[in-house]
């Protein structure tokens, strides 16, 4: 038995890592070194370009519970994520090049995995999984869209925020903290009185962007959009947003600034942060110039300005099933963002799935069928639920599974009522789904 993933991102890596543990061969095509996408920067497997951030690690929120589920059924992207952990409040994040490389580490010295590598243009014979990502090679989407059909993909566009080195951050400025004080105080807050805040924000709403073809507006993926589209909604729509101050008090002033930009740390030396929320399009000199304009940044040094880049994802309700597999071909099943799941995590948990039940199902076995109450489950429910209208890429959340049978008082203390629900779900086929 023999499959062949295409892609060694999050979804891939995690795909050829659960097939293997169970037995099954896999050859691993991967297009780096020959070849990259605009926005990859290393040769290394699973590469995170938006962010170092897999989000809130808490269980009374979904993406917390969703990594919670994968670190109990042995998911490969969740323990390289632990073992290259970088502080970050209530959040995972890591050191982006130090995951990527142990992820690497453990794809390659797997006995039942093969990596062959060079650009892939058509879809192999076999037991194939597509896991090519949203920035599927122009080749390989052509032909996709031959054999999907012309209204089978969509095209949205995702952004990557800036990078600064920490040395040049201002410290008179701003001050370590985590919004509530909750966590070790791992972001560098850089805050801002309403005089300043305004000054950005008409700087920023007439900054001149970078040519994108076919960009609008309203094709922005809410979750990743460019903070210049963000603010051009209304003057303090970033003050709700990534610039939000509330839980975090200036120790210079003792009360909350008017606005605050994040930075989160982006390796584990410290010597590099990230804009929280400043995924941009912006052309590079105009980043610099309004950036630099956040006082506690005026001699910020930029290691990696923000880069705009095209995303593809199917119409996932017409073409697949719960398992990610295509209707019309079954041997073909899809991993990943193009699939309709949004977020490293989310990508992860469908290759996680497509691993599981493609290995289940080729040493003769049935399915395990995650059920909604779960957040594994509710993924693949989403993406395969053919009464969605108008489908968009979906981050995990509560609202794609079902309420608890009983009131709970206080939204923290449901999520965590759904959270217990799914975990003891997961806890009574954890031995199954690992066989």
């Amino acid at each position: 038995m023999n499959v062949t993933v295409i892609g060694a991102g999050l979804a891939g890596s995690e795909c050829a890592w659960q097939l293997a543990q169970r037995g099954i061969k896999v050859t691993l095509r991967e297009m780096k070194p020959e070849k990259r996408t605009p926005a990859h920067t290393t040769d290394h497997f699973a590469e995170l370009c938006c962010s170092n951030s897999l989000r809130s690690d808490q269980l009374e929120n979904a993406v917390g519970l969703l990594k919670e589920e994968l670190r109990r059924l042995g998911s490969l992207i969740l323990q390289c994520a632990g073992e290259t952990r970088v502080e970050a409040g209530g959040a995972l994040a890591v050191d982006r090049h130090g995951f990527a490389a142990l992820v690497t580490e453990r794809i390659r010295t797997h006995p039942n995995i093969t990596v062959v590598e060079g650009e892939v243009t058509d879809i192999p014979e076999g037991e194939v999984v597509v896991a090519s990502g949203p920035l599927t090679s122009d080749a390989l989407a052509d032909r996709l869209q031959a054999l999907l059909g012309a209204d089978s993909a969509l095209h949205f566009y995702d952004a990557a925020a800036p990078l600064v080195s920490a040395g040049s951050v201002d410290l008179e400025l701003a001050w370590f903290g985590s919004r509530y004080d909750k966590g070790t105080a791992d972001y560098i807050n850089c805050p801002m009185n309403e005089e300043e805040y305004t000054a950005f924000w008409q700087a920023l709403t007439t900054a001149q962007e970078a040519e994108v073809h076919g960009f609008e507006d309203q094709k922005v993926f809410e979750g990743c959009m460019p903070v210049e589209v963000m603010a051009r909604r209304g003057r303090d729509t970033l003050c709700y947003g990534p610039l939000k101050p509330r839980g975090l008090r200036d120790p210079r002033t003792g009360r909350e600034p008017y606005a605050v930009v994040q930075l989160r740390r982006d390796n584990a030396d410290g010597t590099v942060y990230n804009l929280v929320g400043f995924q941009t399009h912006l052309r590079f000199p105009e980043q610099k110039r309004v950036f630099s304009m956040i006082p506690a940044l005026h001699s910020a040094e930029f290691l990696r300005y923000g880069v705009m880049h095209r995303n593809t994802f199917l119409d996932a309700p017409r073409l697949l099933d719960r398992y990610y597999r295509l209707k019309s071909q079954p041997r073909i099943s899809f991993a990943g963002q193009m699939t309709g799941v949004e977020g490293y995590v989310e990508s992860a948990a469908s290759g996680f799935l497509v691993g599981v039940e493609t290995a289940r199902r080729l040493r003769g076995l049935p399915p395990v069928d995650f059920p909604r109450e779960t957040a594994v489950g509710a993924l693949g429910l989403y993406i395969s639920n053919q009464s969605v209208t108008a489908f968009q890429p979906m981050n995990i959340n509560f609202g794609i599974m079902p309420p608890l049978d009983h009131r709970v008082k206080g939204k923290r203390n449901k999520n965590a009522e759904l959270s217990a629900r799914s975990l003891e779900i997961i806890e009574s086929v954890k031995e199954e789904v690992m066989a």
